[in-house]
């Protein structure tokens, strides 16, 4: 560790530690652009000015490095004056955009005026007009004017993805962002082009002009795209959930997550969702009512089946405790071994795009694995259908994928498992082809990751929490519900909705002036 002073305090800094990294472990507030701590120096936005004991001229706290004893101030008038100048700069081309740019209340812009700017400008020449508008590509838009040249989506793409469809074109005041050869920005981590934008320059198609972010939570979860488990912050309101963005953690998925993983949050809303419990006997048409009832009777009718003829089928997209809890409570009722693990697309588990998306794209299969190993469960996909046949299994209960998406042959296992005399799917989703399950059938709405707390434990071993739930769909249930139903304790619980208030009352207690 090398000993410093950083405006008249003494801190402690690993050696090899940038003067802007020292400012930042000193939690002291220091002007910059360019710099990103997962991305190369640049040194291009000349904001991040320091003075130097012993050193007659001001220099770049990001690409100086700190020494034994150094000495180091952003507060001298010469500092502060020239933080001022080069904002002046930057700002000469800058539209007047704030009232429209989604970028407005999360603008590292705004944020570095008011902490180190609050200038008159003396810019009288007309500002030089751009592109607006420009589409890159299936998910971002740019709009050129808001551009101040830090580069980061360039080294984004240079660096990281290594696709290089970025690049900095023309010179001076005329220089822009673009893509090469008008080629496309469609890599599919697009969008943390966008996270990374410290304007409004880069936004998301998706995104853009949806909410106001001072309208939005945040909560906190992990990625279940695959088995990766990117730590995630999900913004939301009484409307919905609207963005996902990647929560940093070093250890994971750093500073990044892929745009597929974004898209999943979106398949939580209630659209997409089963929002009740359905029921169908025999040739009868499917009937629909609220899901502890049907659940309640879905248990009543697998009770009925002789003793272990009943099987219970397991997907790894669920937490270690909802598995912990259903494995539990069907071997006490049912007396039963016949647990099984549904794979998908088992071929693929070797495969990796080189960043962070793996072709495991369940969260947990390591956490289920794991279970399954302690409780001695080693029964084969063949050995159920068998038994299926043979009426040795007369009852399935299926924890369905929360994304059949990543399961191509679902439709058809269903069909399969629909041998059984009864067969109970607990699902998030609607069965497409459900009018082509035969005989008695129940259908239980299941939570989505985000309405749930739980662990998911990752393809190297490592164990994090979804975080504090949602409530998206009220009448979902979670697996460890399901399995206290199926023990014979009711629930009664208190739902608590998302909320249904309108989105200015509910995140602006105090009305606006002059309103």
């Amino acid at each position: 560790m090398l000993k410093c002073t950083i405006n008249g305090k003494q801190y402690a800094v690993p050696e090899g530690a940038s003067i802007i990294e020292a400012f930042k472990l000193a939690g002291e507030s220091l002007a910059h652009y360019c710099w990103h701590p997962a991305l190369s120096v640049a040194g291009v936005c000349r904001m991040c000015m320091v003075s130097i004991e012993g050193n007659p001229r001001l220099q770049i706290a990001c690409n100086t490095m700190v020494t034994e004893g150094m000495v180091i101030s952003n507060q001298s008038h010469a500092v502060k004056d020239s933080v001022k100048w080069v904002l002046d700069f930057h700002l000469i081309n800058h539209p007047l955009d704030c009232p429209i740019c989604d970028q407005a209340g999360e603008c590292g812009l705004q944020d570095q005026y008011m902490m180190f700017g609050k200038y008159t400008p003396e810019m009288a020449m007309p500002k030089q007009r751009k592109r607006k508008v420009v589409s890159l590509g299936d998910r971002v838009v740019l709009d050129s004017e808001r551009c101040i040249l830090c580069s980061r989506c360039v080294r984004f793409t240079e660096e990281i993805t290594k696709t290089h469809e970025l690049g900095i074109f023309h010179r001076g005041d005329r220089s822009e962002i673009g893509t090469f050869n008008d080629r496309p920005l469609n890599n599919n981590y697009s969008l943390n082009t966008v996270d990374i934008c410290p304007v409004g320059a880069l936004t998301s198609k998706k995104f853009r002009f949806r909410q106001r972010v001072w309208f939005l939570k945040e909560k906190k979860s992990i990625c279940p795209g695959c088995c990766t488990g990117c730590n995630i912050k999900v913004s939301y309101n009484s409307k919905g959930v609207f963005r996902v963005k990647p929560d940093c953690n070093p250890d994971v998925n750093g500073y990044w997550m892929c745009d597929e993983g974004r898209d999943l949050c979106e398949k939580t809303q209630s659209v997409d969702r089963l929002l009740k419990g359905m029921s169908k006997y025999g040739e009868e048409k499917w009937q629909e009512g609220p899901a502890l009832k049907f659940a309640k009777q879905a248990c009543d009718d697998l009770s009925a089946l002789p003793s272990s003829s009943v099987a219970l089928v397991l997907t790894a997209q669920h937490t270690c405790e909802e598995f912990e809890a259903l494995i539990q409570s069907f071997k006490s009722k049912f007396k039963s071994k016949k647990v099984y693990y549904w794979v998908n697309r088992p071929e693929d588990f070797h495969k990796f795009d080189g960043l962070l998306l793996r072709g495991d794209r369940n969260p947990n299969t390591v956490g289920l694995l794991q279970i399954l190993e302690r409780e001695g469960f080693k029964s084969t996909w063949s050995e159920l259908l068998s038994d299926l046949s043979s009426g040795a299994t007369q009852g399935v209960i299926v924890a369905a994928p929360e994304f059949p998406s990543f399961y191509p042959d679902f439709s058809e296992k269903l069909y399969e498992l629909s041998r059984a005399k009864v067969l109970t799917c607990l699902t998030s989703r609607p069965i497409k082809d459900r009018e082509l399950l035969p005989g008695q059938r129940w259908l239980i709405p299941l939570k989505s990751f985000l309405e749930k707390e739980g662990t998911f434990i990752n393809y190297r071993g490592v164990q994090q929490k979804l975080g504090t739930p949602l409530e998206l769909v009220p009448d979902a249930m979670t697996l460890s519900d399901f399995a206290r139903i199926l023990s014979g304790d009711w629930l009664e619980r208190q739902v608590e909705p998302l909320g249904s208030q309108n989105v200015i009352n509910e995140f602006m207690k105090t009305p606006m002036r002059g309103l």
